[in-house]
């Protein structure tokens, strides 16, 4: 074990745990750990790469469904390699650049690619001691955890043996699987199922509840879920209990209802776990909470004095962008102190999250279930994109905007949304959550230009009955 190093920060992950350090640290002596990709899961196993690869799927959808405008064309397949080649051709440079410009550019920090745990307290220093797998040992003043998610991987699927794919690798298939099986019913899932069903897979969702998508608005999950059983193979209720390799290299999946189903490639897409369970906690005095997070205060600090944490593995909510605010909360708080009196706070208000599926999703604020739940008198309207001229155009049956408000105050308290370019139609409605516009200012109180698909927001706002 090498003798120990000392610094002043030490920073776990390198998601948006590396945009801390600016010219403001450069005072102080930094080191950062990651013992995976550069960059973090955002930039290369999760929203960038695959929201190019959503992009191809959306450009194939809309050639297999160019009939219904009366153009002729036809989906003649995809070239896979050259496909993923492009997509990582652009994302692996990036990811290298930002470790070789933390490692050559930046005097003040000290690059370690190992996996590292918390080991108590250095006695004579009174430093947190951190320990790597390589042997490294720094004695740090401070530290931010934001070491990010993992993927779930569900029994029995852990223990058979067989390979299976997540979104960490999924996207670097050698080549476009003929059948594939995608274990999970969320985001990922439905993602996923776009992706490879529009570029010619033969997919088959998994879900072990009665539908798709199911944190969402119960609208929305049954309208995706109708939705999305016209386009793949979508079996509920269901759960694997076998998965075995057959000799042929196809992997067999037996489910509790007695069906088998051979596949070329197996998915698995049931969720994150936050890292903190592996970073030697307990060593520190800290406890996980109840669904496995970092506990933080509305500063980002820990119960650990000196000791703050950021993004997925202690956030509720697993979301780049969430993240990145946290980093930026977190980054000025480490400039004015643990103690400071006036701390920045982590902005968990209007928290919005899309769906890159098809038809794409977006959310804010509560669903109708839990509106009522929290005592509100509300009032709802639901909107079709069929009923605004731009639906017409785009032969539009599915999509619809939903919009919850309080009668009492006029306020906003959710928006939901099914349909093209849904994750740029709720942005009025996030600015309006976020600075407290009323739905009638909203409405009237600027133009909506015509005939664009944000009337479809502009319509479902005008028909909600307030007092």
């Amino acid at each position: 074990m090498s003798s120990p190093q000392l610094t002043d920060l030490a920073i776990i992950g390198t998601g948006s745990g590396n945009s801390i350090p600016d010219e403001r640290f450069d005072g102080l002596s930094i080191a950062i750990f990651e013992e995976s990709i550069y960059g973090g899961t955002c930039l290369n196993v999760g929203c960038i790469p695959t929201k190019m690869f959503v992009y191809a799927a959306d450009v194939a959808a809309e050639i297999r469904s160019a009939a219904a405008y009366d153009v002729e064309a036809t989906f003649d397949g995809v070239r896979w390699p050259e496909l993923v080649a492009r997509v990582f051709g652009r994302i692996d440079p990036i990811s290298a650049g930002g470790r070789r410009y933390r490692e050559e550019d930046c005097p003040n920090i000290t690059v370690y690619s190992s996996h590292v745990v918390f080991d108590g307290r250095d006695d004579a220093t009174g430093r947190y001691r951190l320990v790597t797998a390589a042997g490294d040992v720094v004695l740090a003043t401070e530290v931010v955890i934001a070491a990010g998610a993992r993927p779930e991987i569900p029994e029995p699927i852990a223990r058979s043996g067989v390979r299976y794919y997540t979104n960490d690798d999924v996207m670097r298939l050698p080549e476009l699987p003929r059948r594939m099986a995608i274990v999970g019913s969320g985001y990922i899932a439905a993602e996923f199922a776009h992706v490879f069903g529009a570029l010619g897979t033969q997919v088959t969702v998994i879900a072990r509840g009665p539908a798709l998508l199911r944190k969402l608005d119960a609208e929305i999950s049954a309208r995706f879920t109708a939705i999305a059983q016209r386009q793949w193979d979508v079996r509920l209720d269901e759960t694997c209990s076998t998965v075995s390799e057959l000799p042929s290299g196809e992997i067999r999946l037996g489910f509790a209802s007695g069906d088998d189903l051979d596949v070329d490639v197996l998915l698995v897409a049931t969720g994150r776990t936050p890292n903190g369970d592996r970073l030697g906690l307990d060593t520190i005095g800290m406890e996980l909470t109840s669904d496995g997070r970092v506990p933080t205060d509305a500063h980002g600090r820990t119960p650990a004095r000196g000791v703050w944490a950021l993004g997925d593995v202690s956030s509720p909510y697993q979301l780049k962008h969430v993240a990145n605010q946290e980093q930026r909360t977190v980054q000025e708080n480490l400039l004015k102190g643990w103690d400071a009196p006036d701390l920045a706070s982590f902005m968990h208000t209007a928290v919005p999250a899309a769906v890159f599926t098809h038809p794409q999703i977006a959310a804010v604020g509560l669903t109708e279930t839990e509106a009522v739940a929290a005592g509100h008198r509300i009032a709802v309207k639901v909107q079709a994109y069929g009923d605004v001229a731009y639906g017409w155009a785009m032969e539009d049956t599915t999509g619809f905007c939903k919009v919850i408000a309080d009668r009492d105050t006029g306020l906003l308290l959710g928006a939901h949304i099914l349909g093209p370019q849904a994750s740029s139609i709720i942005q009025p409605v996030i600015q309006a959550m976020s600075f407290g516009l009323g739905v009638a200012d909203m409405a009237r109180g600027q133009y909506w230009i015509h005939p664009a698909l944000p009337e479809v927001l502009e319509n479902a706002l005008l028909g909600l009955e307030l007092d």
